[in-house]
């Protein structure tokens, strides 16, 4: 090589951009906890949907797919119009894994075979309400009640008082099974 050389394109970059000497590396920065559902977190697993999933032979559950309710005491509460023995063989089965009550999803896989997926449910009775869906929320010392999707004045005292026993600030839904019985859910706000 001669005295002059020519320096090449990679090389003056590299220079320009301050690669050529080694930089000091960074401080570690603190990006705080993990936050769940953030893009790039892992390690935790989803929330689980269902309690129970099985496999059962029901000769007598006829269409594609039907939901039900099992109470506590064994009644079932069926969506569809059919007999209450249809739907005997898929809760026999999970009255063994699921504590009642309970809602069932179930769905024809092939033949008689079905798969059904069991989630526990709370189940209240609360008279005298016209409506087949409430919603109670409380918030910040106020209430609202929501009938159908109407907002109605007024209460409704069974809901009020599962639910503010277990949160100051809740959203109280509640979907009429039959009669009296109610499908809850209370969720914190």
């Amino acid at each position: 090589m001669g005295l002059f050389r020519r320096e090449r394109l990679h090389e003056r970059l590299a220079r320009e951009g301050g690669l050529g000497e080694r930089a000091p590396e960074p401080d570690p920065v603190d990006v705080g906890p993990p936050v769940p559902g953030v893009p790039g977190f892992h390690g935790l697993q989803r929330p689980r949907r269902w309690d129970a999933v099985v496999m059962v032979e029901a000769p007598g559950l006829t269409g594609k797919e039907t939901t039900f309710v099992v109470l506590r005491d064994g009644s079932v509460i069926i969506d569809d119009d059919l007999p209450e023995e249809a739907v005997e063989p898929v809760a026999e089965v999970l009255d063994e894994l699921v504590e009642a009550p309970y809602r069932v999803e179930a769905t024809r896989r092939h033949d008689d075979v079905w798969a059904a997926a069991a989630r526990r449910t709370e189940v209240l009775e609360i008279p005298d309400v016209e409506g087949e869906e409430l919603m109670l929320t409380m918030q910040a010392g106020t209430k609202t009640l929501t009938l159908d999707g109407r907002t109605e004045f007024g209460s409704v005292p069974a809901l009020e008082r599962l639910a503010s026993a277990r949160f100051d600030a809740y959203a109280a839904e509640a979907r009429r099974l039959d009669e009296d019985l109610f499908e809850v859910r209370v969720s914190p706000l």
